[in-house]
């Protein structure tokens, strides 16, 4: 597959740079990037490898862990959305019983006693750390570090976003306030040889909102949707890269200007394969013209099948609709 067909590499060490002309180029690529794919992998962005490889090694000492032990730790358990997905949980394209995937939520840790967290906002109070894992003090320490890491370079990403739309680069500091935050560590298990051609690690879909900056491991899978050559183009793990992609919220900011890509998951590697997407949205409460809230929330009943579709549901792009049918 010709390189130019998939998501561009950007490096983005420009934007912690002096040199003006630098940083121009890279707004110009990411604008490109943006307009035709919605997808980009950056390198030079600031996270430090140990940390995204500290990541990754507690996702495989969690997920070894027997379904027994892992299901103390589901996320219905406590009303927050947080902790344990269970294998299958999530359905995307409902081709099959569900996505060959578990995986495990964290969100902004906030007490119980934050207005938002009374206010039962989605996606908003306290996490659940797991105390059967290999050093639970380790576990959490390392996840909070890394969604503080990666918090702050979605803040820096959006700043890009703002000049590649010729808006002060600050513009979307004021919808991003305890916003709603979502970093999930995933497990996908080799797919049997005698699957369905319909099994997908996870089904074709276009994320729920702002931003997504994901780590993935060398195993590969990922793959993304070429509107102009109309065909899947591999997504191939780089050393050092996260992959960011705009979400559905994003798009509908700049009036379909941007692109929210489908993209889905297929491990047909014969190993297990790991990845750790953050999602990142505006505060519930904003409005972009519906709330940050109401949106996601419609999404998460879709895919997970726990509501009929709410109103949000049928905002979905008439591409992305298409596709699951």
């Amino acid at each position: 597959m010709p390189t130019e067909q998939a998501p561009p590499i950007i490096d983005f060490s420009p934007f912690y740079e002096e040199d003006q002309s630098a940083r121009r180029g890279l707004i110009n690529q990411v604008r490109s990037a943006c307009e035709s794919f919605g997808f980009f992998q950056i390198v030079n962005h600031g996270v430090p490898e140990s940390l995204r490889q500290d990541i990754l090694k507690q996702s495989v000492d969690f997920f070894k862990l027997s379904l027994e032990i892992k299901e103390k730790y589901n996320k219905d358990i406590g009303g927050f959305n947080r902790g344990y997905e269970r294998l299958r949980a999530q359905n995307f394209e409902k081709k099959t019983e569900g996505d060959l995937k578990e995986g495990y939520y964290f969100g902004t840790d906030l007490p119980l006693d934050h207005p938002y967290v009374v206010g039962r906002k989605i996606n908003l109070g306290p996490n659940k750390y797991p105390e059967d894992v290999s050093d639970p003090t380790a576990f959490k320490v390392i996840v909070d570090s890394y969604f503080k890491s990666v918090e702050k370079l979605a803040h820096d990403i959006l700043r890009i976003l703002a000049s590649t739309l010729n808006l002060d680069e600050d513009f979307f500091q004021d919808y991003v306030d305890t916003p709603i935050a979502i970093l999930r560590l995933l497990h996908y298990p080799p797919q049997p040889a005698n699957a369905s051609s319909d099994e997908r690690g996870i089904g074709a879909h276009t994320d729920f909102g702002g931003i997504t900056i994901l780590l993935q491991d060398m195993i590969g899978g990922l793959q993304v949707w070429n509107k102009d050559h109309s065909t899947w183009v591999d997504v191939k793990p780089l050393e050092g890269a996260f992959v960011v992609n705009l979400g559905n919220m994003m798009m509908r900011w700049t009036n379909d200007h941007y692109l929210s890509n489908l993209h889905r998951v297929i491990n047909k590697t014969g190993k297990e394969r790991y990845s750790v997407p953050f999602f990142f949205s505006a505060a519930a409460q904003s409005t972009p013209p519906i709330s940050v809230e109401e949106w996601i929330t419609g999404r998460y009943a879709d895919t997970y099948g726990t509501k009929d579709n709410t109103k949000a549901m049928k905002d979905l792009s008439v591409e992305a609709e298409k596709a699951y049918a």
